[in-house]
């Protein structure tokens, strides 16, 4: 029985390390950074003390709760790099970029911030920064990417795409798919012929609501 116990305590452990990331995704993910642990702790229903045992720290939850984002925003990244046409990589990751948000208020608000103590969330944005940077010269050069984007654009860009989340969460991402689409065509170097390409179709939101009814 006693041969028992550490094993039973190591199970225990695992769930409810499990739990916690589970509940900061979800409370993280509807709230943002600025949930305090306590609510993470009260949704995975533990106790602070468990929390705090598990991660330390805030900002060790939080790298380790996005740990799959950031691996699937290195990987859209990579994928556009090797993308043989410089410009179709860089719509493609504008759009993978603006999806990841969309999915989750606090991957975006993580994306944006430095956490000193995250040294993997920094180490990221950075080869993100330079990867698009390395990507829009690509792209530059193939006369599609207007010649004045910077890589401060993409901040911008991201700035904006954040007050998305104040839409309700059935219209997030079909309003970030359209989103992209226009930021694409304001990144576009000029005009191509032919017709325009189709954007994609537009969310229902409850504040325009009112002037389809009028």
């Amino acid at each position: 029985m006693t041969g028992q116990l550490p094993q039973t305590v190591r199970c225990d452990a695992r769930d409810n390390r499990a739990r916690i990331l589970d509940a900061a995704r979800t409370v993280f993910g509807d709230e943002g950074l600025s949930a305090p642990m306590r609510e993470v702790a009260r949704h995975a229903d533990v106790g602070p003390a468990t929390l705090y045992r598990h991660f330390p720290t805030k900002q060790a939850l939080i790298a380790e709760t996005f740990a799959e984002q950031r691996r699937a925003c290195l990987a859209a990244v990579h994928d556009a790099l090797a993308d043989t046409d410089p410009w179709r990589g860089f719509q493609r990751l504008i759009e993978r970029i603006c999806e990841l948000h969309a999915h989750s208020r606090g991957f975006a608000d993580a994306f944006m911030t430095a956490f000193p103590e995250a040294m993997d969330f920094a180490a990221d944005q950075e080869r993100t920064l330079r990867a698009v940077a390395e990507l829009a010269r690509r792209a530059q050069e193939t006369g599609r990417l207007r010649p004045g984007f910077v890589v401060d654009d993409l901040i911008l860009m991201l700035m904006a795409h954040r007050g998305l989340h104040d839409t309700p969460r059935a219209a997030r991402v079909t309003a970030s798919r359209r989103f992209a689409a226009y930021v694409i065509e304001a990144f576009r170097a000029a005009p191509e012929m032919g017709a325009p390409t189709p954007l994609p179709p537009a969310p229902r939101l409850p504040f325009a609501h009112a002037l389809h009814t009028r």
